[in-house]
């Protein structure tokens, strides 16, 4: 039994998705005229009391279409040292949105508002203007930490500040709210526009959505269509998106429960390998010791369980709708006999 943790990207539609997938509605949303794109827009804008939503390809391009839509070109966006925006788009923000990061070193990937305050350049000629502040949640690099809402709104208090928005990367936003982060009605509130991923934990095969109020939303069309994500029958994804909010969202906390157990089980069997208590959601990462990561990955893949070496001495695991509790024990096991001394 093939046990995948490299990423919740992995997942594969369920037998239910891939029904309500054949059986969509479809039209083309370049026209404006598929009807479960539009009723997928409609739900997620509602869910989180925003005016509108818009379907994306992907994570890169809702990320890319929404700091196009936010900031000026020439201007600089806060984030932290090793979030997604700054370490796996390629250096898209720079060549697509025509800005550039200021990075801050947080904890555990999540902004701190002092540290975010001490960043600021002055507001005046000749100093890089802010153009945003971003935020990822829940943070990848960072071991899906979340930063709540509470944190969020004092880094909102900074941007309202300085006149610009609080930019949400929230690839995993609904593990963050199934977590305890808060509601999505808080999000929606606090996060001037965001993106999240229906193709990671909520196990959709493809697809991102942007959220915010009408004209953003309306702008970041126009730089979709730029970036070449217009879509003509996409209802058959948005389909997926669909059942994927109706059905996976409530089921995270079992991969966060998989996520605890696994790191529980490599800290009994190999001491300082994990720390279970950082573990708040379904990225777990184990220190290697003396032995590269890369070797333990490649020795993990011959005994069918697949990880992911983030480091020259770090994995990644990240549990998901296809790694059961079986299956989780299972690499549990092959990990702690790699890992021990």
């Amino acid at each position: 039994m093939l046990v995948d943790l490299r990423s919740d990207t992995v997942t594969r539609p369920t037998d239910a998705m891939r029904q309500a997938m054949a059986v969509a509605e479809v039209g083309d949303d370049v026209y404006g005229e598929d009807p479960t794109v539009r009723a997928l827009e409609e739900e997620v804008a509602d869910r989180f009391g925003r005016e509108a939503a818009m379907l994306t390809p992907s994570g890169v391009m809702a990320t890319q279409t929404l700091l196009a839509t936010l900031c000026e070109r020439g201007t600089e966006v806060i984030c932290e040292d090793d979030a997604h925006v700054v370490a796996y788009e390629v250096g898209a923000a720079a060549i697509l949105a025509g800005v550039q990061f200021r990075t801050v070193t947080g904890d555990a990937g999540r902004l701190d508002a002092a540290r975010v305050r001490g960043a600021l350049r002055p507001d005046s000629f000749p100093y890089t203007h802010l153009g945003a502040i971003s935020i990822e949640e829940t943070t990848n690099r960072g071991g899906g930490a979340f930063h709540g809402i509470a944190v969020l709104r004092q880094l909102r208090a900074i941007a309202d500040a300085r006149d610009v928005p609080l930019h949400g990367d929230g690839a995993r936003i609904f593990n963050a709210i199934v977590a305890g982060g808060g509601t999505a009605e808080e999000y929606g509130q606090v996060l001037s526009a965001f993106s999240f991923c229906l193709s990671k934990g909520l196990g959709a095969p493809v697809g991102s959505m942007v959220v915010g109020d009408a004209q953003v939303v309306d702008t970041a069309r126009v730089w979709r269509r730029r970036f070449g994500g217009a879509m003509r029958q996409a209802g058959v994804l948005a389909a997926a998106g669909r059942h994927a909010l109706a059905h996976h969202v409530d089921r995270l906390a079992d991969d966060h429960a998989n996520a605890h157990h696994l790191a529980v089980r490599l800290a009994t069997d190999v001491p300082g390998s994990v720390d279970p208590d950082s573990v708040a959601t379904n990225i777990v990462y184990v220190e290697t010791g003396a032995t590269p990561a890369a070797e333990v990955a490649t020795a993990a893949r011959d005994e069918q369980v697949l990880v992911g070496a983030m480091g020259p001495h770090l994995l990644r695991l990240v549990t998901h709708l296809d790694v059961d509790r079986p299956g989780v024990d299972r690499a549990a096991d092959v990990l702690t006999e790699l890992l021990r001394p």
